[in-house]
């Protein structure tokens, strides 16, 4: 799933880079599954429609819907999946842009918009009277949920609840065995509090790929080595230590104002038969494709050049939402 950008959304500037990467990115996704796309009305999907046939994607597997968007940070308003068994089930939190930091009305009740067109199939649909960002949880398909306490403690998300509320309620929704939580890590840039999908990510239930840096001169060195050695700490779910991946440290990245970039290789996006990963023009995207390919040995890693997307705070993870086969019918 992925919310496309438009003239309404803070890409309006640059619209044209960004949709230059969206549309690689939904050609790549239509190689290999089916997409729904959401549209913000029906002269911005007839657009969309026009764009995708110019770039050659296959149309066949393309799905467009409408619903009104504040933003494209998919990952974050779509709905998130449970798979119990054949069963699925799509939760759909509440999301507050990233803690009331920005307008989120619109992109909140996409979820439930898609569900009463039917654009979901006859996918059962829960609403959860909770705030969670689906770039803030990564999990392992093992009963294991990796996340930071900088983000799902932050006080503009769910002020009255613990941490070990907001644990049991992961574990109680997810079907979880446990929750792992990382204190440290951060990019300058980021709007999310340290959302876990730009920091660490599984690549199996015994590899974590992890944002590293070696520059000590970098402000960022004290703390990614201190989550370095917080991941070091932790035990997969048979009671090893993780096989860490270090994924490279690009140079730094600058927005036109001056501003720091969140620049990070960990927001790669799992496809069927594919890995599809951010570039940003610098020598160590060769790298990054390198490392990604030893931990996804059995897929094809593709490059997307995300320089337009991370002047808006996210990158090819943040775009899309995944959905289990037989959800787009």
């Amino acid at each position: 799933m992925l919310t496309w950008p438009h003239r309404h959304t803070d890409w309006a500037s640059d619209l044209t880079n960004v949709e230059a990467c969206y549309l690689e990115l939904a050609y790549h996704i239509c190689r290999y599954q089916k997409l729904l796309i959401v549209c913000f009305d029906h002269a911005h999907k007839k657009h969309i429609k026009q764009i995708l046939k110019e770039k050659n994607v296959a149309l066949e597997q393309v799905r467009l819907a409408l619903a009104p968007s504040n933003d494209t940070w998919t990952r974050d308003h779509g709905p998130i999946t449970v798979l119990c068994q054949q069963d699925i089930t799509l939760l759909d939190f509440r999301f507050n842009g990233w803690g009331d930091k920005y307008a989120s009305d619109l992109d909140h009740a996409i979820t439930a918009t898609l569900y009463h067109q039917q654009a979901l199939g006859d996918t059962v649909l829960e609403p959860v009277d909770m705030v969670l960002e689906g770039g803030s949880i990564e999990v392992d398909g093992s009963g294991t949920l990796l996340t930071t306490r900088d983000c799902l403690l932050a006080p503009t998300r769910n002020p009255k609840l613990s941490q070990q509320q907001i644990e049991q309620k992961l574990i109680q929704w997810f079907g979880l065995n446990r929750v792992l939580w990382l204190g440290h890590g951060y990019l300058d840039g980021d709007d999310t509090d340290s959302h876990i999908d730009i920091l660490a990510r599984f690549c199996d239930r015994e590899t974590i790929a992890y944002t590293h840096c070696d520059d000590k001169s970098d402000p960022h060195y004290k703390e990614l080595n201190a989550m370095e050695t917080e991941l070091r700490g932790l035990r997969s779910i048979t009671d090893q230590p993780y096989r860490l991946v270090p994924l490279p440290w690009p140079a730094a990245k600058y927005d036109d104002a001056g501003n720091r970039l969140a620049a990070s290789y960990a927001n790669f996006l799992v496809v069927n038969g594919a890995v599809i990963i951010p570039g940003y023009n610098d020598p160590a995207d060769e790298q990054a494709r390198v490392c990604l390919q030893q931990c996804f040995p059995d897929r094809e890693v593709i490059t997307i050049n995300a320089l337009a997307l991370i002047k808006q705070g996210g990158s090819l993870h943040c775009m899309a939402m995944q959905l289990p086969e037989g959800v787009l019918t």
